[in-house]
């Protein structure tokens, strides 16, 4: 019992900084239904592009002075390269595989998203031979860079991870509840036909939300990347089914509400440890879920669903 006692506080700092990360992709899986009422299962291939791009910036700069002179430039070089990578790939998803589609079946969308994912991860494998590739987070947040609070230790890496996070969401939420492009994206979701009446080019809404969805999942992959040190091109199936299960528990289609979900479901994996083998972590989130929308099944905020355009 005292060991059990002992370990919630470090697993609390792992549930939340995986939490983090799941709230990032779960943005990009509410960011599309929110405004198409469409679910993007490609979402999880696109964070493992973002991962990938990240790795191969940081391979690139390994072989030179960059990492030991200035590793702060390194990270925001790969950040950078996670995003940019995943926000192009988003705009020619949505352009060549989704916007064909509009318009007619709802079923179509989902099974050309499906395809993307397929695609993606089988050119990731034939990239890659199918072997796993190494982050060398150690170059860029040294093991001795931590703080030791209430018994847990909090690494730079999961420092770096949660404030980024942080900042991310609140900028987000920002753009969505106050910027003219958030107010298009909210009328667009409520009435797309009304949002063309009104001069609001649903079009380019549309197109915008992907590429902002898409350049989350790049900064999730590039984090799980230096958070786990190790990568494959399968990374995007598990991320991805998580970041969908906190959509769900938040709230499908309320931002404040994925973020929430994706907390949540980050602690209930780290504490569900403590409590079950760790082969049993999945199926503890997904009980979670199961238990969540059975006594709430609008979800955490589901009710927030409805904005003022």
């Amino acid at each position: 019992m005292d060991l059990f006692l002992m370990q919630i506080p470090q697993q609390i700092v792992n549930g939340v900084t995986l939490g983090s990360v799941y709230a990032l992709l779960a943005l990009g899986y509410s960011m599309v239904y929110g405004v198409l009422k469409m679910l993007n299962f490609a979402h999880g291939s696109v964070f493992m592009v973002g991962a990938f791009a990240g790795w191969g910036v940081l391979s690139l700069l390994a072989r030179g002075n960059v990492l030991a002179t200035s590793p702060a430039l390194a990270l925001l070089a790969m950040v950078a390269a996670g995003t940019a990578a995943t926000a192009l790939l988003g705009a020619t998803i949505e352009r060549l595989a989704y916007r064909p589609l509009r318009g007619g079946s709802r079923m179509a969308p989902l099974i050309s998203a499906l395809g993307v994912s397929i695609i993606l991860e089988n050119a990731a494998m034939l990239l890659t031979s199918g072997r796993a590739k190494t982050y060398q987070t150690e170059l860029i947040f040294p093991q001795t860079w931590a703080v030791h609070v209430a018994g847990a230790t909090i690494s730079a890496t999961r420092i770096a991870m949660l404030a980024s996070s942080v900042a991310i969401m609140i900028l987000l939420d920002m753009v969505v509840s106050r910027t003219r492009f958030g107010r298009a994206m909210r009328a667009t979701s409520q009435d797309a036909e009304a949002a063309e009446y009104i001069g609001i080019r649903t079009t380019a809404v549309i197109a915008g939300t992907f590429i902002i969805g898409s350049a989350l999942a790049g900064v999730a992959g590039v984090m799980v990347g230096l958070y786990y040190t190790q990568i494959d091109f399968m990374i995007g199936f598990s991320a991805g089914l998580k970041a969908f299960t906190a959509a769900v528990l938040g709230g499908i289609g309320n931002f404040r509400g994925a973020a929430a979900g994706g907390l949540l479901l980050g602690l209930a994996e780290s504490i569900g440890v403590l409590i079950a083998p760790p082969v049993y972590k999945d199926a503890i989130v997904f009980a979670v879920l199961i238990i969540t929308l059975i006594l709430r099944p609008s979800g955490l905020l589901g009710k927030q669903m409805r904005a003022r355009a």
